[in-house]
């Protein structure tokens, strides 16, 4: 077996290195010098010094992370005999313990010259292209490329006709040139995890290859010519667009697994769908794979708004995330279920004290209707901030209030994601909240003895004979109050306060015997030290917005750590340690200030498009972490200054001082965009703004302001009294600048036309509202084009000839489509199923609320001048 060399750290002098490289020439000429840290610098002495011997090596290993490494390739064509090169980076960690990549990023022209050389590894490096050198080396079987940044392959690629093995995998190789069917010998091809739109039918000559990994890219469609890779035995498209696949594969000889997991597929030949090696999907439940023939079947749905259950059962997948699973037996017939996402309304999500929503409401029909076993669902949620007074349940809605399930949390999928999971006997709607952990008990005539997880030193006790009946009782502790509590009393440092208690029961009449209530004592306080005129036991009214001091209404007994004291009906409670006298307003903004976020405001242009304006409503946390992903897109001032809200709490955006919107928005009142605020969700939206005046001669400088909404029920008194005077409405005011109009280029190099869509009496689809459409689609523009009716081919050439520009790929798409269908009475609606059938049933509602108004302002237009045919009918009669 050969051995490899190792080389001694004094390479100059002594007959270690002698040996050494006679050893080397005995055992195969192994040179392995990736595994010293100057591996490079020992290569360049051994070839100054022993050039002859090194220059018959036949296998070198070198670590493209050292400096030298570019010294050190000069001398590489020399090695003449060389069979196998691996010149790899990776072999060093930035402070976060990823690899780092290699400094290549070319090789020497006479690199060519290495004319025995069959195997080659450049992996982790810094390509963008492959030197030209590359298609000289004759020889090559094995090239290996992976983790680098290359953008395309050579044109003259197939000159590497001994090639039996290409990777590519991990670069943004965006597309193949028509040579790659030249490579005759080719076994195995990997351009996984590539930016690849489409596929050269060249591909289709590859009649050698048994092994043809296409996954992670952007395909949407492969070419029937792989149904001639006749030595095919696995081919792996998963985690592309795909929306169909060719009959034809099924009938290859040797395919032994066609892997089209997580596509974006709307039909399944029939060829296809019936074969045993076809997988449709991954492991969203985290099963093992199960082929479509098997009993229980899988839908993964990225185009629909219903699907069918049967009563054999199935999974199913929505395009959002949420996953389902009907065992056999729970749909006594087919039935068809109607799902839609909604935007939380505050008017109608009721969110409780503490309550943090983590996802939009998903609405399932038809509703309450009851299935035979229970049927298991999984949302996905906004990872909430990791603390262990709080838990994640899904709350649903039966038509008249909300009510919590048991709810188990995992952490699944690909890439992946916080999930809720829940059974359910039947359909409604449906969302995930953080909530102050519940403990919940029985209470007998017996007594019992109740508990908090959070902390468990806080203790309630039941005595017998304490009710007739049995109740509920549930327990609540917020423990993280003591910072808040500081900051806000700064003229008493020596304010303490304890964890806040809630207690609850599910009956209106008061205890028959006193409860007894344990609560540990406020940090740094202990029963010796104590000073009893300074503790105070405050009681709040189940809102919270009024707390009373009864320390002197109660029996307060001591420990060393804990304060005990009897009560015989529930609420909440609060231990205070302070030299104030009169703490009932303090405990009132303390527990505001609880509930408060703290928030920045930022209003982005962006850099290609000025008149598209960003408004996002952060958490002074996450500021900088999204401007960061925002950065390269849109510019703008920097983000207000902070401003406090509660959760689930209103607010405007008012565009002002010669800068307009459109006014048919559906989220527009009175000239306002309406804003709802969750912490935890994107309070963003895109709004197109025009400028009052022609820009032809200058610039627009105006500004956007916001503004707070109606006061929310649940605001504390205190809350609501800040709010008032001439400002009380006002947060915060941004610059917006719309530069000079430029009227020689159209915007984003596409020239929008003047058009409507629609007619007056039905409701127009203005070009403004078009435009605003756009704004929304993002990422499934080729999943809308494709369902509007556009050819797959025409989709294809606007994503090639804009593809460094998304806006611009959507913006082409619409209008293309919108200027061929504009003389179409029936377009507005095609242009509504279309969004629907692509899952983008937000955009669907938004269109047709912007179709509602028109026609209102028609009918109102209408009666206004007389002719509305049942206002005559009426005055006539």
């Amino acid at each position: 077996m050969a051995e490899v060399l190792e080389v001694g750290e004094d390479l100059g002098e002594g007959s270690f290195v002698t040996a050494a490289l006679e050893g080397c020439r005995l055992a195969g000429n192994r040179l392995n010098l990736d595994v010293y840290p100057d591996g490079c610098r020992q290569f360049l002495k051994l070839f100054e010094k022993r050039r002859e011997e090194i220059a018959q090596v036949e296998f070198l290993r070198l670590n493209c992370n050292e400096a030298l490494i570019d010294s050190t390739l000069g001398s590489l064509p020399v090695l003449k005999c060389l069979k196998s090169l691996v010149l790899k980076g990776g072999h060093a960690q930035d402070e976060f313990g990823a690899c780092q990549q290699g400094s290549l990023t070319t090789l020497p022209q006479d690199f060519g010259s290495l004319l025995c050389l069959t195997h080659l590894d450049l992996s982790f490096n810094s390509f963008s292209r492959l030197p030209s050198c590359i298609t000289d080396l004759a020889s090559l079987r094995v090239l290996l490329v992976c983790h680098n940044s290359l953008v395309e392959l050579p044109e003259d690629f197939g000159r590497l006709s001994k090639l039996t093995f290409f990777s590519a995998m991990k670069n943004q190789l965006r597309d193949l040139p028509w040579s790659i069917g030249e490579l005759a010998a080719l076994q195995r091809l990997d351009l996984s995890e590539n930016a690849l739109q489409s596929l050269p039918d060249e591909i289709g000559c590859l009649y050698n290859c048994m092994e043809l990994d296409l996954s992670g890219n952007q395909l949407m469609g492969v070419p029937d010519s792989l149904a001639n890779l006749q030595s095919l035995q696995q081919l792996r498209l998963h985690s592309n667009l795909l929306v169909t696949v060719p009959a034809s594969l099924a009938s290859l000889p040797n395919l032994s697994r066609l892997d089209l997991q997580n596509n974006r597929l709307r039909s399944i030949p029939p060829e296809i769908q019936h074969s045993p090696f076809v997988y449709l999907r991954g492991n969203p439940l985290g099963e093992p794979e199960i082929p479509l023939h098997c009993k229980v079947l899988f839908m993964h749905l990225f185009f629909f708004i219903s699907f069918t259950v049967t009563p054999d059962g199935c999974k199913v997948i929505l395009a959002c995330g949420i996953k389902f699973y009907f065992p056999p037996g729970a749909a006594t017939s087919s039935l068809t279920i109607h799902f839609q996402m909604l935007s939380p309304d505050p008017q109608w999500v009721k969110l409780r004290h503490h309550d943090i929503l983590l996802s939009e409401v998903l609405e399932l029909r038809p509703h309450g209707i009851v299935f035979q076993q229970e049927v298991q669902i999984w949302m996905p949620y906004a990872s909430p901030q990791t603390l262990h007074e709080r838990e994640v349940v899904v709350r649903t809605f039966n038509g008249q209030s909300w009510s919590d399930l048991q709810t188990k949390v995992e952490w699944r999928g690909k890439p992946k994601k916080h999930m809720a999971c829940c059974s359910i006997p039947h359909f409604s709607w449906f969302l995930v909240v953080s909530r102050l952990v519940e403990n919940k008990c029985s209470v007998p005539s017996e007594g019992t003895l109740l508990f908090s997880t959070v902390d468990p030193s806080i203790k309630v006790t039941f005595p017998p004979g304490v009710t007739e009946e049995t109740r509920s009782v549930t327990l609540q502790v917020c423990v993280h109050v003591k910072t808040k509590t500081q900051a806000l009393i700064t003229d008493d440092p020596e304010s303490r306060a304890g964890p806040l208690l809630c207690l609850s029961q599910n009956s209106t009449v008061d205890f028959l015997r006193p409860v007894k209530i344990q609560l540990p004592l406020p940090p740094g306080v202990t029963g010796l030290t104590l000073d009893r005129s300074r503790l105070h036991l405050l009681h709040g009214n189940l809102q919270a917005q009024t707390w009373d001091d009864i320390t002197s209404q109660v029996v307060l007994e001591f420990t060393h750590l804990y304060a005990r004291f009897e009560v015989t009906h529930f609420s909440w409670y609060w231990l205070w340690y302070t030299t104030k006298t009169y703490i009932g307003g303090i405990a009132r903004k303390v527990y505001e200030r609880l509930r408060l976020y703290q928030v920045n405001f930022i209003a982005l242009q962006r850099k290609k498009d000025p008149e598209q304006v960003l408004l996002q409503c952060v958490p002074k946390n996450k500021v900088d972490p999204v401007l960061g992903k925002l950065h390269d897109r849109y510019q703008g001032p920097e983000p207000s200054d902070v401003v406090e809200l509660f959760e689930g709490e209103q607010f405007f955006a008012a565009f002002e001082r010669g800068i307009n919107i459109d006014a048919d928005r559906p989220d527009c009142v009175d000239g306002r965009i309406s804003f709802i605020f969750y912490s935890h969700l994107k309070n963003m939206k895109e709004i197109y703004v025009t400028a009052e005046v022609d820009r032809k001669g200058q610039a627009v400088r105006g500004q956007v302001s916001f503004y707070r909404g109606e006061v929310p029920d649940n605001v504390p008194e205190d809350a609501t009294k800040k709010r008032r005077g001439p400002d009380s409405h006002w947060l915060a005011t941004l610059p917006i600048k719309l530069p000079v109009s430029d009227h020689s280029e159209p915007k984003n190099g596409f020239s929008f036309p003047p058009l409507n869509l629609g007619n007056a009496e039905t409701g127009y689809l203005t070009q403004a509202n078009l435009l605003g459409i756009a704004g929304r689609i993002g990422a499934d523009w080729q999943t809308i084009g494709l369902n509007l009716g556009l050819p797959y081919q025409q989709i294809q050439r606007i994503g090639y000839n804009h593809r460094e520009d998304l806006d611009s790929q959507i913006l082409n798409m619409l209008f293309s489509w919108a200027q061929q269908n504009s003389e179409d009475q029936n377009c507005v609606e095609k242009l509504i199923t279309a969004m629907k059938e692509s899952g983008r049933q937000d955009i669907a509602d938004e269109i047709e609320t912007v179709i509602e108004l028109g026609r209102q302002k028609y009918r109102a237009s209408i009666r206004r001048v007389g002719l509305d045919q049942e206002s005559n009918t009426e005055d006539s009669a």
